[in-house]
């Protein structure tokens, strides 16, 4: 018996030997829970000691939880062994348990969905030592489609804002929405998680802040404190939609904790990659790339949510993800590709100021094609230094510079049309008065009125006048000045064979000279419409 104690002794001297050999290299060193030689319930990684060795009793041995040395069967075992944030319980969790779980068709579309992304995520969390759970966040944000767009214009599956995504470097112009990129939206959204969480060291306090704001939540701390109530996110007023977000978040963890308490059936996510990275080194079409890969145009969409072009621009999009066997079979076919060019569309820095139909005559495209391709409101003019996405012609050999792919943008201004007016000439009113005071060419004054140009006007006398629709309707509340009740019937100009509809010209005082033949250029138009808004 003294034998097979000592031999006992000797062995757990031995490991805890071990375990101190390793302690020095161990990441896990520094934890708190390193720090008592003890691991926190639920953890998967092992444990070293920091103290000086000696022998163990029975009951601390016994005490010691075990490190299993069997990786997780999927990717929802990975998940539960990574919980780390404190259980929410409250009326609004089971309600929400209840609203899943009665949809089992919607978890299931979700989850599925959630196949393509769930690895790279958790690897992301537990390189960061964040919990698991919140890789379960894209399923409250955007039921992880990262082509998802809120009304307040959030996107992607983490749903991040415009200025909030410029604020994590999220890349956004013409030719990618970086938002909706996989890497980089998730990278940007733990970024602002982990900041959250440093400013309120709380979860679910930082988890309110990422849907609400951090500055909301901050203020709604400071109205308790100065209440002298608690500041918990329990006891914090604010919006509905941010009273039930944690809970929200809580019951999808409850349903992955234990699918089957709630009747729920999960699909497999393999515990392995389901993506891998591959360089682009030419603009190429998506269409090919997905062809060359061998995947279908909407896999190869849903891991490259961010091109929202026909083409990828290398110089603006350096990388794209393809499925782990499939990365092997792009390279061998870009390698071998010798049908023609890789990319059949560019881009085209506007020079100068000008209509769609200009610029779809100057880059050889239909009028309907540019506006769809581009997105080109109506009514709206392309400025000068916007960058168009145009067919790429056989003589251009070049990609597009990484200036372009970096700064691309368009931008619009509205189409200046003029509607007929007349105004009461004034006492010693002339041609050259009434073109000085609306800023218009004293011929086409003289024109419009079948007079000389330095014909002089009797008082009261009607004068016709082209004015830019905002400027007529302005001249309303003028001394002796009306607006015709009826407007001489006119021939429609024509843009690319369509009509010229009324558009609001830009607020100010400066009115574009009118051509002499102005007439043949403007469209009837309603008293009293509503000047055409700009669509975003």
């Amino acid at each position: 018996m003294k034998f097979i104690a000592a031999t006992c002794l000797a062995g757990s001297l031995v490991l805890a030997g071990c375990a101190s050999t390793n302690n020095s290299s161990s990441p896990s060193s520094t934890s708190p829970q390193a720090a008592t030689g003890t691991r926190a319930a639920g953890s998967a990684s092992p444990v070293y000691p920091r103290d000086a060795l000696s022998p163990l009793s029975s009951g601390q041995a016994h005490s010691q939880s075990v490190v299993t040395l069997a990786p997780p069967t999927d990717m929802w075992d990975r998940i539960r062994r990574g919980f780390k944030m404190p259980n929410l319980e409250s009326d609004l969790v089971r309600d929400r348990e209840q609203w899943y779980a009665s949809r089992p068709d919607y978890i299931q579309r979700m989850t599925e969905r959630s196949n393509k992304y769930m690895f790279h995520i958790v690897e992301e969390l537990e390189r960061r030592n964040m919990p698991t759970e919140l890789a379960l966040l894209p399923y409250i944000e955007s039921a992880f489609n990262p082509q998802a767009v809120s009304s307040a214009r959030a996107a992607g599956m983490w749903q991040f804002m415009p200025a909030t995504g410029t604020d994590f470097d999220l890349k956004q112009n013409i030719f990618r929405d970086d938002r909706r990129d996989v890497l980089a939206s998730t990278r940007a959204a733990l970024d602002y998680l982990q900041k959250l969480y440093g400013m309120f060291g709380d979860w679910q306090l930082a988890l309110a802040a990422y849907n609400w704001g951090e500055g909301s939540v901050s203020r709604a701390i400071a109205k308790n404190q100065r209440l002298g109530l608690p500041t918990t996110y329990s006891d914090l007023t604010m919006p509905a939609e941010t009273r039930l977000y944690v809970p929200k978040l809580q019951a999808v963890k409850n349903i992955v904790a234990n699918p089957q308490a709630f009747n729920a059936e999960l699909p497999l996510i393999a515990n392995h990659p389901y993506f891998q990275t591959v360089t682009l080194t030419r603009d190429l079409d998506v269409e090919l790339a997905a062809k060359l890969a061998d995947v279908r145009l909407d896999d190869f969409r849903a891991l490259n949510p961010a091109a929202h072009k026909p083409v990828l621009i290398a110089a603006g999009t350096p990388q794209i993800l393809l499925p782990w066997d499939n990365a092997a079979v792009f390279q061998r076919n870009f390698d071998a590709y010798s049908q023609g060019q890789y990319a059949s569309w560019t881009a085209w820095v506007v020079p100068s100021t000008m209509t769609v139909a200009d610029a779809a005559q100057r880059s050889g495209m239909s009028e309907a094609d540019l506006r769809a391709l581009n997105n080109v409101p109506p009514r709206m003019l392309i400025k000068a230094g916007s960058t168009l996405i145009v067919p790429r012609g056989a003589r251009v050999k070049e990609d597009v510079a990484a200036v372009v792919a970096d700064g691309g943008h368009l931008s619009f201004q509205p189409e200046i049309v003029n509607r007929r007016t007349t105004v009461k000439a004034g006492r010693n009113d002339s041609v050259a008065t009434i073109a000085h005071r609306y800023k218009l060419a004293p011929a086409s004054v003289a024109e419009w009125n079948d007079v000389k140009p330095n014909h002089a006007f009797k008082r009261g006398y009607s004068v016709v006048v082209y004015l830019p629709i905002r400027a007529a309707a302005a001249t309303r509340v003028g001394a002796g000045v009306s607006v015709a009740a009826r407007a001489r019937p006119v021939t429609p100009g024509k843009r690319g064979g369509a009509p010229v509809k009324a558009a609001a010209a830009p607020r100010g005082n400066n009115i574009a000279k009118v051509p002499a033949s102005s007439k043949q250029q403007v469209v009837r138009e309603k008293r009293g419409g509503t000047p055409a808004k700009k669509k975003r």
